[in-house]
């Protein structure tokens, strides 16, 4: 309506691309895995408009994590722009499947948590 992407769509992209990430390294079954993460805290700050249909591009690092929880630091860009048009966080707090009570985080996921940590 205003010419941008509206502002929630923003925390869609932030929760897909933690999970993107994550799937593609193995390190989540959202389908299958013992172990899921729910989201209990995110955050935005926009800087530029992107618009439909532009091509976005993200940048992910972590931040912190603790014993079953991450905090996921992301970057929005308009395709090859040098500077993000959004940035902002997410918290997973990763939780049993059939519990619901939060878990340590497994050796596979605290792997790629580690990587990205590195970034």
């Amino acid at each position: 309506m205003y010419g941008h992407v509206n502002n929630v769509v923003y925390y869609g992209w932030f929760d897909t691309v933690v999970n993107a990430e994550l799937i593609e390294r193995g390190a989540l079954d959202i389908h299958l895995g013992q172990t899921i993460g729910f989201v209990v805290e995110t955050q935005c700050n926009y800087f530029a408009p992107l618009a439909f249909p532009q091509t976005v591009e993200a940048g992910i690092r972590v931040a912190q994590a603790g014993k079953s929880s991450v905090r996921y630091e992301i970057a929005l860009f308009a395709q090859g722009a040098g500077t993000a048009a959004a940035q902002g966080h997410l918290v997973h707090v990763y939780v049993d499947r059939s519990t619901q009570k939060p878990m340590p985080l497994p050796g596979a996921l605290r792997r790629v948590i580690e990587e990205l940590r590195a970034q």
